[in-house]
């Protein structure tokens, strides 16, 4: 288990890499898929992954990025009430064919998971974005890795125990601490290639701080809802970590954050 684990994370990490990297519609091609295969496992749950509540859902998704791509919405307001419009249609036309929490979730999945997720994209297409986006990696993964170590040495108060009881407020704190130290040495690192000064690099570890604190409402969000619908994981799409959604649960909290308090700060 161990094994097959670490094999496919490491070809996880691989193919963020690759796509990272190259950025632009590669990297906007890349999230739109990993959209929809999230808002699939999610919508699975609720039933409606196969119809046409759900193909409702995964058109909306597509628009978004389409627009993304190339901007024909003048207000995303149009986008969020249109999706809703959309979904109301399906639900009348169609009822009682469907129970109003399916609706809920068709909408709620269209948010969660495929307009958060692409503040990836938006943050790596920020001035000097090809250096900031991988800190929506270092304050969610990174964050996580630290609060496990730092749990597992010190852990003694839980942080929510009825709902994920390894986790520590210990580890919590050693998790944000872990992530900004991470991003200090990121920025310090890299800091001639992104021509940034010592306040810069503190100000991107301020960053990663906020949004490894934010990461982990994210990681307990997935959590909740697994333990609600009384399912283990979202999938198996990737051995031993479980679907989209159990890997990207904590980034999908952290790219917005990222993205918006770089886009204001730096």
């Amino acid at each position: 288990m161990f094994k097959t684990r670490l094999v496919s994370g490491i070809v996880l990490v691989a193919l963020a890499l690759a796509f990272i990297l190259a950025g632009g519609n590669v990297l906007l091609a890349a999230l739109f898929v990993v959209s929809i295969i999230g808002m699939f496992e999610l919508y699975r749950i609720l039933k409606i992954e196969k119809n046409v509540a759900g193909i409702a859902g995964y058109l909306a998704a597509a628009v978004f990025y389409a627009n993304l791509y190339h901007p024909f919405l003048p207000d995303m307001m149009i986008f969020a009430i249109g999706s809703l419009v959309l979904l109301m249609f399906v639900y009348v036309f169609t009822y009682p064919k469907y129970q109003t929490e399916q609706i809920f979730a068709a909408y709620f999945g269209i948010f969660y998971v495929a307009v958060m997720i692409s503040y990836i994209y938006q943050a790596r297409m920020l001035a000097r974005g090809s250096y900031i986006v991988w800190l929506i990696f270092l304050c969610s993964w990174g964050c996580d890795t630290c609060a496990y170590c730092v749990g597992v040495l010190f852990g003694k108060h839980k942080m929510s125990p009825k709902l994920s009881p390894k986790k520590s407020i210990e580890g919590a704190i050693g998790g944000v601490a872990g992530s900004m130290l991470l991003t200090g040495l990121y920025g310090w690192v890299f800091r001639g290639a992104m021509q940034a000064g010592a306040q810069e690099i503190v100000m991107l570890s301020v960053i990663s701080g906020i949004g490894a604190l934010i990461s982990m409402v994210g990681d307990l969000a997935a959590s909740a809802v697994k333990r609600n619908y009384e399912i283990k994981d979202y999938g198996r799409l990737i051995p031993g970590h479980g679907g989209i959604l159990d890997r990207f649960d904590s980034v999908i909290f952290t790219a917005p954050a990222v993205y918006f308090l770089a886009a204001y700060l730096m």
